[in-house]
């Protein structure tokens, strides 16, 4: 591998008038130490930096490449929507199409309107739960990131009931009082908080399958009694499937569980690459956003013709192609692989899998719940991020972040990765006994 020369001075310039150098705060490497890579281009299921390194990779934009980089049928796509214009603002047929194959791909999805980011629709998914129902609190999960917006960087209290409490400088403490935080995975926690403030509660959001504190699945029966005790108190629930959506399945981990929510937001997958993200629902909850109802959200370069494009092009050939069946049996095979190459290295670790998503986490007990995950090795992991970067393996560099897969990765991808991987775990494994 060759030196990062290019990146390291990059970066530093980068800081110089961007902070921390970087335009999202995972790309830093903070949590893992060392310089970013900074790319050049991509193709397939590689990445290529200035400095010249290949990377097999597993990031993949944290999620929206489900075909790999670069694709044909989206980048020609992308390329003819060009050639008419790059934003109108204005109607356009692209948007309905999406829109009309989007609803038909999530049948809980009556209507959905498109915005530019996940931060944008659960924003937008919040306000219309409150305007629908006239309630002012909205229930949240430790760990479950939902984006940006001031009412979700909320973390709780000193007791699973209590009023939340900022988790940014920024967030003033009248926006968090309204978000409520309870542990996934614990209904008892769920059901007192129901107890104490179901009156007030306007909608719970929640991820059904997390993926922001690397990937932790549902417990039996955990993603029914939610639903079922939103609609005991007339609360509605608003599923974050911008990470899982067309990533755990066709039909979102939604459709897996057999959970039908009220509201849903996606993103990632349904921009083929491009920044796009939508919220949906049913007919008569759609019907308050504005012009159709009294709730005001918009946005000037919603529905872009070239993320249209792109988003019908990516889903069309995702629709006619299997291609979610396909991942979640190279997944499966990826994944086993990667459990046994850790036992031979004597370390221990929880490889949770759905449809192409994965984790790896460095812990000898199965991962739950946030308390879980943040108890899990962080020293194993940054040897063995830093031993697969090493060896051309492009992984997110947190613990807390999902892996994925795309149709690009080959047989060849998955036994160099599985080959790297055997080295990274003794790498880790010596990092974990050593406690550096």
């Amino acid at each position: 591998m060759n030196e990062l020369n290019r990146s390291t001075s990059l970066f530093d310039e980068a800081k110089r008038f961007i902070p921390g150098g970087v335009n999202s705060p995972v790309r830093s490497f903070r949590s893992v130490g060392g310089v970013p890579p900074f790319i050049a281009k991509g193709a397939g299921s590689k990445l290529y930096d200035v400095d010249g390194n290949e990377y097999i990779d597993y990031v993949l934009s944290y999620g929206p490449l489900l075909l790999g980089h670069a694709h044909p049928v989206v980048t020609e796509a992308v390329q003819t929507a060009a050639a008419n214009g790059t934003s109108f603002g204005a109607p356009t047929g692209a948007e309905v199409a999406l829109a009309k194959l989007v609803c038909g791909l999530v049948p809980s999805m009556d209507m959905v309107r498109m915005v530019n980011s996940g931060t944008e629709a659960t924003m937008s998914a919040i306000r219309l739960a409150r305007a629908y129902t006239g309630r002012d609190c909205i229930v949240k999960f430790i760990g479950c990131y939902h984006g940006h917006s001031d009412a979700l960087l909320v973390h709780a209290g000193s007791g699973a009931t209590t009023f939340g409490v900022p988790d940014s400088p920024g967030v003033t403490k009248g926006t968090a009082e309204t978000t409520l935080s309870v542990p996934f995975n614990d209904l008892p926690a769920l059901e007192k908080v129901f107890a104490e403030k179901g009156s007030a509660i306007a909608g719970v959001i929640m991820e059904p399958t997390p993926g922001n504190m690397g990937l932790v699945l549902p417990k039996d029966g955990y993603l029914k009694a939610v639903r079922e005790l939103t609609k005991k108190y007339g609360s509605l629930l608003i599923i974050d499937e911008v990470m899982s959506g067309f990533r755990s399945a066709q039909g979102g981990s939604q459709s897996l569980y057999g959970i039908d929510p009220d509201i849903t937001c996606l993103g990632k997958v349904i921009g083929g690459g491009l920044p796009v993200a939508a919220y949906g629902g049913k007919q008569e909850i759609m019907s308050r956003v504005s012009p159709a109802g009294p709730m005001y959200q918009a946005g000037t370069l919603s529905g872009n013709p070239l993320a249209m494009a792109a988003g019908i092009a990516a889903l069309t050939y995702m629709k006619d192609n299997n291609v979610c069946e396909t991942l979640a049996k190279r997944n499966a095979e990826l994944t086993d692989a990667l459990k046994e190459a850790a036992g031979a290295a004597g370390i221990p670790v929880q490889v949770p899998r759905l449809g192409s998503m994965f984790t790896v986490f460095f812990s000898e007990k199965e991962v739950t719940d946030y308390e879980d995950a943040t108890a899990c090795d962080l020293n194993a992991f940054r040897a063995y991020f830093h031993s697969m970067l090493e060896q051309g393996i492009y992984l997110p560099p947190s613990q807390f972040e999902t892996n994925f897969l795309s149709l690009a990765h080959s047989e060849e991808d998955i036994e160099k990765t599985v080959s790297a991987a055997k080295n990274a775990f003794k790498k880790a494994a010596l990092a974990a006994s050593s406690g550096c």
